[in-house]
């Protein structure tokens, strides 16, 4: 017989006490329950080698039966029925049953099994009721079987086995990863004190009860105040008998007592084994004697191994669902955090939904030198230890413990929040990490029971009861946290991967980035150059025609006014590129400042909307034809005409026609530009749409094809076909205002020029010009204007200092500005007149009318 490290076999046979009970060899007590007898023999089970004591008296033997066959001490068909039993088990130690044999005129029940080279069969009393017992354990599993989750499924494990069995008390008991264990569900009579909740420490099972448990998973005591029968005789190896597997083993006494000082006479376990490892057991307590019968155990062992195998695949099914929402959790954090070009906020987001991947109390992360906590998780300061820990880990490996006090134990105000921690590196360098944390056990309990009940102690002293029991694990557990699982590491070591993988990830789209944006900007550059160079030359163009025989010079400024505002809006079309627009509108626009009295221009198509992608890319190219077209095509002739039309074809897509006419002599351009380089290529490249332009004598004829996720068709009336927009007339301004004295704050000395003449044109006059707010400020302190036009941006300082000033001594006053109406301000100032450069005269005489009539609505 080996010495196993578990037990010491040299103390079989003598007195066990609290000093030796976690080596008791409880495996080979040498001694049965009193509620059946045991005989065993050799291998072959033919020659009786050890008996019960009381042996002789339940199978009515005349004589001893050791050394004796066993076919002649209970007969032939008994001694044939064992054997094949025995047969069908083939060599696992689990035992056979066989009911209702008869031995020697008697009706017995009998287990047979084969362990340690010996044949060990158990009589007891017959079962007297096996179909009703086998009916009810078939209701029991499929109720078991239709639970879908591991509370519940416990819950029920409780309440249905009381309800077969009729124990006073079922619990259903889970061991920790530490051995310590806990009552998970509970089902009792109404009088008896709840242990729901209630924790027990690991020495309360000792690993050779653990191992027994492993090895035969169902124990039962009938009595805890049994009187064991002895096992007499021997065999040739002169080795105790093992009875690891053997259902009517005498149980140790210092269990016995335990028992006994609860008030309990009478219990039984069953295993619950998952993966090999003793996952729990279910416990039942009976306040008085109580003995099941074969078949009672048999189903009751039966329903604990479908209670492991469901459980494990509850578990497996719930491990899984979260492991599957972990991932999606790591998804949505790859995906949103590879959008941001800084993955340290879309962490900092998310840290609510990174806090539930694992079972903890709190959590933080620590990256880029910002600590943000999240639920019970200490400051910054307090932190500060952890920190430095932190930093000195091993690279790129998450670390845990149960115990932070005993790493730190000179921060005690780190370790009175949090007893455990988990370590999770959020890059391979040691600087950023993700922290969860656990507070102390104690701390966490859910007690059910009654604190002021008191028991029974017996001769082993008050250790074996409930309430010392859960005080000895409150005090192992004192500044220590329930323990990190297999499925915290593995969930912390996916995060850890995950994020790794953002970081490396969104470094790689910064290089690229930057590569891009370096590339972009020199486009940009360019292209800014080229367009400023086009208006320039528009403009020139427009400025050097001669007016129409009999025209004045004031309508040649008033038209050379209306078209180059048209052109300052084309140009804030190009720059939109989010909501997109008409298309119609987007021709209006380009095509504006070439409208004149001649009617050179027809728009034809339907209401369609471009995206705002779209729409940008297509305002380049309109820009691009609408300029060439002014510089050498249909708009540069007199005789020359534009038509643009379009339509959506069947497939979705939107169909452009350019043709321009009224020329004859038109030549193809001897080398391409940037500007037919951006109208051949940036439709097909940036769209994947298609751009064809022809160059005929009589002018250029052009087609664009916009895909059709580009385009949405709008119903008729959304705008209407044929889009001309005519040049805006001026507005004839009231003379209201006459006498006014007017502030200028403009940064831009001609403009600032031309306003002056311009407003005194009108009748008002002129309280001063500056460039700076300083400057503007010191005007207003020296003499009050009447009215003021503020330029938005002055010289990269805004003028919103000024604004306050004004509003405050209640001077109407207008924003003029080339951002447009709808540049971002304050909301102080969301009712004040805006005009967009550039612009005339009348309309800013026209909002500084209206600034005075809203400055002086409220009094009126």
């Amino acid at each position: 017989m080996t010495r196993n490290a578990a037990f010491d076999a040299d103390l079989a046979g003598k007195p066990i006490d609290l000093t030796n009970c976690d080596r008791e060899p409880i495996h080979i007590p040498g001694s049965i329950q009193p509620h059946g007898c045991l005989l065993a023999c050799d291998h072959a089970a033919r020659i009786v080698h050890f008996r019960s004591d009381n042996a002789c008296d339940m199978l009515g033997l005349t004589g001893d039966p050791l050394d004796m066959p066993l076919s002649q001490v209970i007969g032939g068909d008994a001694a044939h029925a064992l054997l094949n039993a025995l047969a069908v088990t083939g060599n696992r130690p689990h035992p056979s049953l066989v009911f209702d044999i008869e031995v020697n005129g008697r009706r017995l029940d009998a287990t047979i099994h084969r362990y340690d080279n010996r044949t060990i069969i158990e009589f007891e009393p017959p079962s007297t009721r096996l179909g009703q017992v086998i009916s009810l354990s078939r209701i029991v599993i499929e109720r078991l079987k239709a639970t879908q989750t591991v509370e519940q499924l416990v819950q029920q494990t409780a309440m249905l086995m009381q309800a077969q069995l009729g124990y006073d008390r079922v619990m259903v008991y889970e061991l920790g990863e530490d051995g310590s264990g806990k009552v998970v569900s509970e089902a009792k009579l109404d009088h008896h004190e709840s242990f729901r909740g209630q924790y027990f420490p690991a020495g309360d099972i000792p690993r050779q009860a653990r191992a027994l448990y492993l090895r035969n998973p169902i124990r039962v005591i009938g009595d805890a105040a049994f009187t064991p029968v002895p096992i007499g005789g021997a065999d040739s190896n002169h080795a105790p008998l093992d009875l690891s597997h053997a259902h009517l083993r005498s149980v140790s006494p210092i269990h016995c007592e335990y028992l006994s000082n609860m008030g309990v006479s009478a219990s039984m376990s069953v295993s619950i084994i998952i993966d090999g490892a003793l996952w729990g057991m279910v416990a039942c307590h009976h306040y008085a004697p109580k003995v099941l019968t074969m078949a009672e155990r048999a189903a009751a062992e039966m329903v604990g191994e479908f209670l492991s195998m469901h459980l494990d695949a509850l578990n497996r099914r719930q491990a899984r669902e979260g492991e599957l929402t972990a991932r999606a959790a790591l998804d949505d954090l790859l995906v949103n955090a590879t959008r941001s070009e800084d993955a340290g906020p879309a962490l900092r987001t998310r840290l609510p939904q990174l806090s539930r991947l694992i079972p903890a109390d709190g959590a933080a992360i620590w990256f880029d030198g910002a600590w943000s906590p999240i639920g019970h998780a200490p400051t910054q300061d307090q932190a500060a230890p952890l920190l430095a820990l932190a930093c000195g880990l091993a690279e790129g490996q998450v670390f845990h413990t149960a115990r932070l006090s005993g790493l730190l134990p000179d921060a005690p105000d780190l370790t009175a929040l949090a007893a455990g921690v988990m370590i999770v590196p959020l890059s391979k360098r040691p600087r950023d990490f993700l922290f969860y944390f656990r507070k102390e056990a104690v701390l966490t309990l859910d007690w059910a029971g009654d604190p002021n009940k008191t028991y029974d102690t017996g001769r082993f002293g008050d250790r074996l009861t409930p309430r010392k029991s859960f005080a000895i694990w409150k005090e192992t557990v004192r500044d220590t946290s329930h323990p990190w699982t297999d499925s915290d590491r593995r969930f912390a070591e996916a995060l850890r991967i995950a994020v790794v993988e953002v970081l490396l990830f969104n470094n790689e789209v910064l290089a690229d980035e930057r590569s891009r944006a370096a590339v972009r900007q020199r486009v940009l550059n360019r292209e800014l150059n080229h367009r400023v160079k086009n208006i320039l030359a528009v403009i020139q163009s427009l400025v050097s025609r001669r007016p129409p025989e009999g025209h004045s010079i004031d309508d040649y400024i008033r038209t050379l006014r209306g078209r180059i505002r048209a052109l300052a809006h084309a140009h804030d079309q190009v720059i939109r590129d989010e909501h997109g627009g008409l298309l119609g509108d987007l021709l209006g626009a380009e095509l504006g400042p070439y409208l004149g009295e001649g009617g050179t221009v027809a728009l034809d198509g339907p209401a369609v909307a471009l995206d705002g992608r779209a729409f940008s890319v297509m305002a380049l190219i309109f820009h691009e034809m609408a300029t060439n077209a002014a510089k050498y095509g249909a708009l540069s002739h007199p005789d020359g005409t534009l038509t643009v039309r379009w339509q959506v074809d069947d497939d979705g897509r939107c169909r452009i026609d350019w043709t321009e006419t009224g020329l004859t002599d038109l030549a193809p351009p001897t080398r391409t530009g940037f500007g037919s380089a951006l109208v051949e290529q940036s439709l097909p490249f940036d769209l994947g749409g298609q751009s064809r332009i022809e160059f005929r004598p009589s002018g250029v004829q052009a087609e664009f094809i916009l895909p059709a996720q580009f385009v949405r068709r709008l119903r008729p009336d959304a705008a209407g076909p044929g889009h001309r927009p005519t040049p805006e007339q001026p507005r004839v301004p009231g003379t209201g205002l006459a006498g006014r004295r007017v502030l200028v704050v403009e940064d831009q000395t001609l403009i600032a020029m031309a306003l002056e003449a311009d407003l005194q044109d009108h009748g008002m006059e002129i309280a001063g010009r500056t460039a700076t707010v300083a400057g503007a400020l010191a005007l207003i302190d020296r003499d009050l204007p009447d009215l003021a036009v503020l330029d938005v941006n002055l010289a990269g300082e805004l003028s919103m200092p000024v604004a306050e000033r004004l509003h405050a001594e209640g001077i109407p006053f207008v924003f003029a500005t080339g951002y447009g109406a709808d540049f971002a301000r304050p909301d102080l100032f969301s009712a004040v007149p805006v005009v967009s450069k550039p612009y005339r005269a009348a309309d800013v005489v026209t909002k500084l009318a209206e600034a005075e009539l809203r400055m002086a609505a409220p009094s009126a």
